[in-house]
């Protein structure tokens, strides 16, 4: 099985990057189950029109996850994720974009006090 990635060239996130989170999303929230055999970094790249360097380093990222392995001479495939790696790895993304967002708003002139009132603004639950 194999999922379609959508790559945003006007985006501010990197090529590689937005193909690791879309793997990753995948493989977190089921998709793509453990031992699942993972298109080739080369298909990808043609597929996408990209590097097989951008694509590679998409899988390196995915590996130093922990979210797929290699096997020499055939390819990578999905690991076998347990729950407390699944709420690691959903936490590192937020971080990575909340960051990106305070960094935002910094440059507007916000400061985190402010950026922390508009979040309880926008959560009812808070």
């Amino acid at each position: 099985m194999s999922i379609d990635i959508v790559i945003d060239h006007a985006s501010e996130i990197p090529i590689y990057k937005q193909i690791a989170e879309q793997y990753a999303y995948a493989i977190l929230n089921g998709k793509l189950s453990a031992h699942t055999m993972l298109p080739s970094i080369r298909s990808i790249a043609l597929d996408l029109k990209i590097s097989v360097i951008t694509t590679k380093k998409a899988y390196e990222e995915l590996e130093d996850l922990k979210l797929i392995y290699t096997i020499s001479g055939k390819g990578c495939f999905v690991s076998r994720i347990d729950h407390e790696q699944i709420v690691s790895i959903h936490q590192d993304y937020a971080k990575d974009r909340i960051k990106k967002t305070l960094e935002y708003c910094k440059s507007l002139g916000l400061s985190t006090l402010d950026v922390i009132n508009i979040l309880k603004d926008i959560d009812p639950n808070n």
